[in-house]
């Protein structure tokens, strides 16, 4: 049953306010899981095509079955790790691209943390 316009209104204005009252909440209950379950479709459907080339390579030979068993591994992995996210830049005047600010901390690597030392040493001399 749709709802009337006098009903829909007030879903958008409950929708805005508990947005600016919790974005981060918000923004989780919006959706977005429909890469995590396409990530799990096609881990089901790799470890399916891979116990089906194990089942091969017993009747065969020893080197179906083994692809058969790393593609059901990789499946697997791929299907339970959470997708990566886009690290967004900006393109400066020189046409070269700076990385767009994020609100939270970031975790840097080793190299970036060394390479952000030396700038500093280089820069203070």
């Amino acid at each position: 049953m749709p709802l009337s316009d006098h009903e829909q209104k007030m879903l958008e204005q409950m929708e805005q306010a508990l947005a600016a009252e919790d974005p981060k909440f918000a923004s989780s209950m919006k959706g977005g899981g429909s890469l995590q379950r396409r990530r799990w479709i096609l881990g089901v459907l790799g470890l399916v095509a891979g116990l089906g080339l194990v089942l091969v390579g017993v009747n065969t030979t020893m080197w179906v079955g083994a692809v058969g068993f790393a593609l059901m591994v990789a499946s697997v992995a791929y299907a339970v790790t959470p997708p990566r996210k886009a690290h967004l830049g900006v393109v400066t005047d020189t046409g070269g691209v700076q990385q767009a600010k994020s609100r939270g901390r970031r975790k840097s690597s080793l190299i970036d943390r060394l390479d952000e030392r030396w700038e500093r040493r280089q820069n203070n001399w």
